[in-house]
């Protein structure tokens, strides 16, 4: 299991650094549609797919350490420590 975590939370990154590209060059610089035969292309569709289903898959880790208590939000007392 450990290794499906790494390759969706690979995938993950990815989908956000190309989400990054379009946000700074428009869709133009949308970095998997130019590789893989564009937005409608098999290749593009195909891997914002397994991109959307690692979203999904990496839920399960998030809502666990929330759970466990590993996630914690910064408390107002902890902004103003740092400076």
């Amino acid at each position: 299991m450990k290794w499906l975590n790494l390759i969706t939370l690979l995938l993950v990154i990815l989908g956000g650094l190309n989400w990054g590209l379009v946000a700074l060059g428009g869709h133009s610089a949308d970095l998997v549609a130019n590789l893989f035969g564009g937005v409608d292309g098999a290749g593009a569709r195909i891997l914002y797919g397994l991109v959307g289903l690692s979203g999904l898959w990496q839920l399960m880790p998030l809502i666990r350490s929330v759970k466990v208590g590993e996630v914690e939000a910064e408390s107002h007392h902890d902004i103003h420590a740092a400076h």
